[in-house]
């Protein structure tokens, strides 16, 4: 096909604003889909992303559009995620389109991630079709929505286009807007193959199959080809396009989006942002690629029975490869054995990752309570990166420790920026700026609390106090109106200590955690608290300690269950009674020094849920 008649665009929003809706209605439109397959979220293939109602994995699919002239366009859609947690997707699909449409709900308007989106897809150079959704709902206020879009992003009221995804009002003329304004791909004509990867997925027969933009030249199977990055060489098993099931054709050429199977079975051979090439002419530039992106949250993760430790890591390295912002490395535990020190985007990255490895390869998993990369300022001068809370030195070993800090941007009504200062201030937040990005509208219909004037707010904030449920808070405060997005600005210094959980006076690596040296007594009273409860008793007493460096500074008592070995003395001497007594107690002394304490996965659970402040 001409490329002029090539549109590469993809679908940009704040979370729940009807992207996928919207993408359900253009393949209907364009035939695509058979009417009798179509199902709601269609492009959403995981059960996880059906039963959360979210879009977890950008979802690629060509479509076939005859225009008014009577022109046949091929148009590539990339479906992309909302959630803040995994923004590493958004810009990776970025990087392969020439447009976006930045749909924004005509009852809600501009969120945190409206505005996010927005700046990553200017910041790719990509021209933008601004779409005002959900026209249809009785709360929809198309004008006041686009007044907000023109006031904030300076979009020209003739720019804006109108729809409702739900019932396929305006679609077509969505349609006409993608062929008229996004530009079709630029070539250089007679360039050798340079294709782009922005996504893989790991295939039993195939291998590794790498989703391509191809920037350059064309691919064919049977093509040798040389990931440019890796250096490693294979034949192109197949190639083919998104249809939107995988459909193999007998080429790929330049401005097409598409995937080729390389028949890798080491999923490192083939790395999401690596250049692909033809081994004969591989002396080319490989193409930018994307920034490594920066992990935000750290946990464990370890099989529930030890022999599954080998199938966890196999299970690791394929989801690496359909998720490349996941990274992990071998760490043991003595009280959980061997597993996996893993980098997650965000809680929810965190959260979806360990319910897809066990759902998708039937792993039992325990995850240790999750916490962020601190640098420590060793008192020779060299800084060292610690993951790991089990590896922070005490008091008095290091200089200086820094964590990271996050610039967050809140949108909300203005009747709720009293509550949402009060929450940040009163976790260690900073306050920056606060604008009116919307004026007050009449609220003569009830004071509807989306009638408030809306403000944007922007504070500083600690990493760590994200993970504390902060983001539930936020939403019960504001009654759910509330939106939030933040970005990683770099590592402050701050009076942080190691709180070690002891368990009769042998430490558990996987329950310490770094905190606050003002609110280590508040978080070890009760991590400690909540212990005694969810230890189970033994035959003896299990003394539960919260300590900073050698000094204890709280302390609970799991009593010992007693069994009456006085049950079958149906009297007699007294002596003979104290001799059973006595001979118990020595029991539980022996059992106290060898006996080893089991810890739920709830005391891990009850971690995470401590409001660490």
């Amino acid at each position: 096909m001409d490329t002029a008649h090539i549109r590469n665009f993809c679908i940009i929003a704040h979370i729940d604003h009807g992207k996928s809706t919207l993408a359900d209605r253009l393949l209907e439109h364009t035939g695509t889909v058979d009417p009798r397959q179509m199902q709601a979220q269609f492009l959403d293939t995981m059960d996880l992303e059906r039963e959360r109602g979210i879009t977890i994995k950008g979802k690629a699919v060509r479509m076939r559009h005859v225009h008014a002239d009577g022109r046949e366009y091929q148009l590539n859609l990339i479906d992309t995620p909302g959630h803040v947690d995994f923004g590493y997707e958004v810009s990776r699909a970025l990087a392969a389109c020439e447009g976006a449409l930045l749909v924004v709900d005509a009852s809600q308007g501009a969120q945190a991630q409206t505005l996010a989106n927005a700046y990553l897809a200017l910041g790719h150079d990509l021209y933008i079709i601004p779409v005002i959704n959900k026209i249809d709902l009785p709360a929809a206020e198309p004008d006041r929505v686009a007044e907000e879009m023109v006031q904030v992003f300076g979009f020209d009221r003739d720019e804006l286009v109108f729809c409702s995804a739900k019932d396929g009002t305006g679609v077509e003329g969505l349609l006409v807007a993608i062929v008229d304004r996004v530009p079709p791909p630029s070539l250089d004509d007679g360039a050798p193959l340079r294709a782009l990867i922005f996504d893989s997925e790991y295939d039993s027969y195939k291998g590794v199959i790498a989703y391509v933009r191809v920037v350059d030249g064309a691919v064919k199977r049977g093509d040798r080809i040389r990931m440019l990055g890796s250096q490693t060489v294979t034949e192109a098993v197949e190639v083919g396009v998104f249809r939107p099931d995988l459909t193999a054709v007998s080429e790929l050429s330049a401005g097409q989006v598409g995937y080729i199977a390389t028949g890798f079975k080491n999923v490192g051979d083939s790395r999401v942002g690596d250049t692909v090439a033809l081994d004969e002419r591989s002396n080319v530039a490989p193409l930018p690629g994307y920034e490594p992106q920066k992990l935000m949250v750290f946990a464990g993760i370890y099989p529930s029975d030890g022999e599954s430790f080998e199938h966890l890591r196999e299970a690791l390295q394929k989801l690496q490869l359909n998720d490349a912002a996941l990274n992990f490395e071998p760490e043991s535990s003595p009280a959980l054995g061997f597993g996996f020190r893993c980098g997650f985007l965000g809680p929810l990255h965190m959260e979806i990752v360990q319910e897809r490895l066990e759902r998708e390869y039937g792993l039992d998993l325990i995850a240790t309570s999750p916490g962020v990369a601190y640098q420590v300022v060793m008192p020779g001068g060299e800084e060292m990166t610690v993951a790991n809370p089990s590896m922070m030195p005490s008091p008095g070993q290091y200089l200086e420790a820094r964590e990271p800090w996050l610039e967050m941007t809140i949108i909300t009504p203005s009747r709720y920026v009293g509550t949402m200062m009060e929450l940040f201030t009163g976790n260690r937040g900073t306050f920056k700026s606060m604008e009116y990005i919307a004026p007050a509208m009449n609220t003569a219909d009830g004071g509807n609390p989306m009638y408030d004037a809306r403000v944007l707010l922007q504070f500083e904030l600690p990493l760590a106090e994200l993970l504390a449920e902060f983001y539930d808070r936020i939403k019960s405060r504001s009654q759910g109106y509330a939106s939030i997005d933040y970005s990683f600005i770099g590592y402050r210094a701050g009076p942080l200590v190691k709180l070690d959980i002891l368990l009769n006076s042998k430490p558990v690596d996987a329950l310490c955690f770094v905190v606050h040296r003002d609110h280590a007594y508040d978080a070890g009273r009760a991590l400690v608290d909540e212990l005694r409860k969810l230890i189970p008793r033994q035959l003896y007493e299990v003394a539960v300690q919260a300590a900073v460096g050698s000094r204890v500074i709280a302390r609970e008592t799991v009593r010992a269950m007693r069994k009456n070995v006085l049950a079958k003395c149906y009297g007699g001497d007294v002596t003979r009674k104290r001799k059973l007594l006595e001979k118990q107690a020595e029991g539980k002394k022996r059992m106290k020094m060898v006996g080893q304490v089991e810890v739920p996965q709830e005391a891990f659970l009850a971690l995470l849920k401590l409001d660490k402040r």
